[in-house]
């Protein structure tokens, strides 16, 4: 994790549960007496997350319907963290210099414009092509009174642009950032779920694969998977090249990489990939400008 990322240590469940009393019924101690949750329970995993919310990012509330995807906000902050730096570092800009990102892809939680907005103070935009999932987000965003000078989130009306429709004429961005949908298809998503809730605990029965399996179709999978939505990231984000200081994006799988960078060298993009590691978790950010 990022060297500055508050996670770094095990959750202060009993000080997340004053702030969200919902969480207390998901707290049971491991085999060695630690209190934890069953992370293989998306109720649990989402008391979890809306408690972290509500505690430490100042939010009046959080509602996220059953079957959206959860936002796990440790690594969600680590990225934020690790663009900043890099933001910061690479164009020699102030550290105390309020940024505007925009999210490709906010999804019905908004956790990146959410988390820029109440950790960085920065202003933010959120673009989304699902229309239920923009409502969703302006609820939360409207909860917060705090969050609604800060945060603007925008329905992509048009499914085949990124950032086209979206991206004001003179409007200018210090970032983006974008976290893919991981898979090509909903058996993919699937078989890699039923594998990670093996992995937790053992368990592949039916009923436990529908509770634990949340998100909508267009968060998890989408043709040719994350390397050619990144792709389509690349090749769009030159037309605005002139607007953003610095393009991001998540890349899960390793065997990606290598597309990726051959379709930023096409661009003519600069480039760099920093890797991430929460737990047993490994991931990476792609950034690159022009």
């Amino acid at each position: 994790m990022h060297a500055q990322n508050p996670y770094h240590n095990r959750y202060d469940l009993n000080r997340l549960v004053k702030h969200h009393p919902e969480l207390k019924k998901y707290v049971v101690s491991n085999p060695t007496g630690e209190k934890t949750i069953d992370f293989s329970s998306s109720s649990a995993v989402l008391a979890l997350n809306k408690a972290i919310l509500l505690a430490d990012f100042k939010l009046d509330d959080y509602q996220l319907p059953t079957g959206y995807l959860i936002p796990p906000i440790p690594g969600r902050l680590d990225y934020l963290l690790h663009v900043r730096d890099f933001l910061l570092d690479k164009f020699k800009l102030p550290k105390d210099l309020q940024l505007k990102g925009l999210d490709i892809g906010a999804g019905a939680n908004g956790i990146y414009c959410i988390l820029g907005a109440q950790y960085f103070n920065w202003q933010m935009v959120g673009a989304e092509s699902d229309a239920k999932a923009v409502e969703i987000a302006k609820a939360n965003i409207i909860r917060t009174k705090e969050l609604q000078g800060k945060v603007k989130i925008c329905w992509q009306e048009n499914k085949g642009f990124l950032f086209k429709n979206i991206v004001g004429k003179n409007e200018h961005f210090d970032f983006t950032v974008c976290n893919p949908p991981f898979y090509s298809s909903e058996e993919e998503a699937v078989k890699e779920n039923l594998r990670k809730l093996k992995n937790l605990e053992g368990n592949t029965d039916k009923r436990e694969r529908s509770y634990n399996f949340e998100g909508q179709a267009n968060e998890l999978w989408c043709n040719g998977g994350e390397a050619l939505f990144i792709k389509r990231l690349i090749k769009e984000s030159i037309l605005f090249k002139g607007q953003v200081k610095l393009f991001t994006s998540l890349v899960a799988k390793s065997d990606n990489v290598p597309k990726i960078e051959k379709q930023l060298k096409k661009a003519k993009a600069d480039y760099h990939i920093i890797p991430m590691l929460q737990g047993n978790k490994k991931s990476r950010i792609v950034l690159w400008w022009f």
